[in-house]
């Protein structure tokens, strides 16, 4: 059940993690050359990454 409940609080934080996600990106794009393709995988996969740590933050405080 929490697991369940971890990921219920980290779908609703995905809309609110993409533009920390972008930002993460873009301060990783001045320090090295990213391809557009890396830019949209690495923008998604950090979107997921900070909701599910926040969502378990969230649930276990």
């Amino acid at each position: 059940m929490e697991i369940v409940m971890s990921l219920v609080f980290a779908s609703v934080l995905l809309v609110f993690m993409i533009y920390p996600a972008i930002k993460i990106v873009e301060f990783l794009e001045i320090k090295m050359t990213i391809t557009d393709k890396m830019y949209n995988i690495l923008t998604v996969s950090i979107t997921i990454l900070l909701a599910l740590i926040v969502g378990a933050g969230l649930y276990f405080i």
